[in-house]
């Protein structure tokens, strides 16, 4: 989880142009999920600059690398999205934010002109925090020994963070997108340091639910490149207009009544809720997974399901609302 500091309004940065800070101390990244490993870093980074008079700066890039330099790959699936890696910069204690457009034209450039154009000239980095994986640059080139010449020449610190394990197991985006992929909730919460957060918008379904007795909401989510879970029903804590409610998620095809298995839909019945919310804005976290997505053999052993998929639902968010 992240560390308490002191609360501090993160100045938010889209042109470096206009960027200033005090002896800025600096951490590079797409910080995707923003983990426990991308937390220590940026505990790291916190406490380094305040013990140096300096102030707390992270360098991330908008829209994600991958994205800009293969757009033809359309199987990346972010842990979140930027305004959800706004919020939980904000909550990290960071002084600075700068969001850098990332374009093909920046990709082409090597790590030592990233290094004196921007770091140097633009930021004028005091220190530069780097996580143990940290490469950078044209082709990746940029790893901690080409930093540390660079450190030398022109006269900034550079510290660099070990690996973080947990439970012994390396904790890494990757890692937590198979957990979610496999959806092991459990695991990528664990990971995460917090409850993974799906945001999206109430949209017309084929109100199957209501002839169940369980209505439900059918969402598409805020962003195309957000991160799914794997198919399967799950307890969740609903957002919605401020107010926080209990339910049980499905992500699936809805075998049952659906004979294209390729067709996913996301659907949530809210626990003790009525009303016409279409087009309203929700959020999902995800607490835990109750079971797999199963076809059954009618409507009736259907719903004795939903009933058992609810009790279990309330079962796992006991405590939490």
């Amino acid at each position: 989880m992240f560390v308490a500091h002191q609360y501090i309004t993160v100045k938010i940065h889209t042109n470096i142009n206009s960027f200033k800070a005090h002896k800025p101390v600096v951490t590079i990244g797409t910080f995707d999920g923003l983990h426990l490993g991308h937390q220590k870093v940026l505990n790291r980074l916190i406490d380094f600059a305040r013990s140096h008079g300096g102030e707390s700066v992270v360098f991330t890039f908008y829209p994600h690398p991958r994205l800009v330099i293969a757009p033809q790959e359309t199987s990346l699936r972010l842990l979140t999205t930027l305004e959800e890696k706004k919020e939980l910069f904000a909550r990290s204690g960071i002084d600075h934010l700068i969001i850098f457009p990332f374009t093909k034209e920046f990709s082409q450039l090597t790590y030592s002109e990233f290094v004196e154009q921007i770091l140097v000239k633009k930021m004028q980095t005091h220190c530069l925090v780097v996580g143990y994986d940290h490469r950078f640059g044209k082709n990746r080139e940029g790893g901690f020994e080409y930093l540390q010449n660079c450190a030398d020449k022109f006269g900034f610190e550079i510290e660099k963070l070990e690996v973080l394990l947990v439970d012994e197991a390396h904790v890494s985006s990757t890692h937590i997108r198979s957990a979610l992929e496999e959806g092991d909730i459990f695991q990528a919460n664990k990971f995460l340091g917090y409850r993974f957060t799906l945001h999206g918008t109430v949209v017309e379904g084929e109100r199957v639910g209501r002839k169940l007795g369980f209505p439900t909401a059918n969402i598409e989510a805020s962003d195309p490149h957000k991160l799914i879970p794997g198919y399967g029903v799950y307890a969740v804590e609903v957002m919605l207009s401020g107010k926080k409610y209990g339910g049980m998620l499905n992500i699936g095809s809805r075998p049952t009544f659906n004979k294209n298995a390729d067709n996913r839909s996301i659907e949530v019945h809210i626990f003790d809720f009525a009303g016409d919310i279409y087009n309203k804005e929700i959020t999902l976290v995800f607490a835990g997974k109750i079971r797999n997505e199963q076809k059954f053999s009618g409507i009736e052993a259907l719903t004795e399901q939903l009933k058992k998929d609810k009790m279990a639902a309330l079962k796992i968010l006991e405590g939490n609302l």
